[in-house]
């Protein structure tokens, strides 16, 4: 189990949030393109749940997944990703 969980959410072009699909998460997660050893520290735990080690910066982790998730057409060009770290007391 890591420390941190993390939510993943698309954004719409009218502001709407909705969680990203466990199997977006898991396709970032498995075929990560980066090579980027930083991101072997993620866990896909579920619709817009990510666990992740102390060590994975959200900055990153969020241009990543948005140009991965842009790549496989998954988001639409007016669409973002918002990525943010859960507080303890939020589901």
């Amino acid at each position: 189990m890591f420390v941190r969980r993390i939510s993943i959410e698309r954004v719409d072009w009218a502001g709407k949030r909705t969680p990203c699909p466990i199997k977006w998460i898991d396709n970032f997660a498995m075929r990560n393109f980066t090579n980027d050893p930083v991101f072997d520290d993620t866990l896909p735990v579920g619709d817009g749940l990510l666990e992740a080690g102390l060590r994975v910066p959200l900055e990153r982790l969020q241009l990543a997944m948005e140009d991965w998730f842009r790549r496989k057409g998954y988001l639409k060009p007016e669409d973002r990703l918002v990525v943010e770290e859960l507080t303890a007391g939020k589901p």
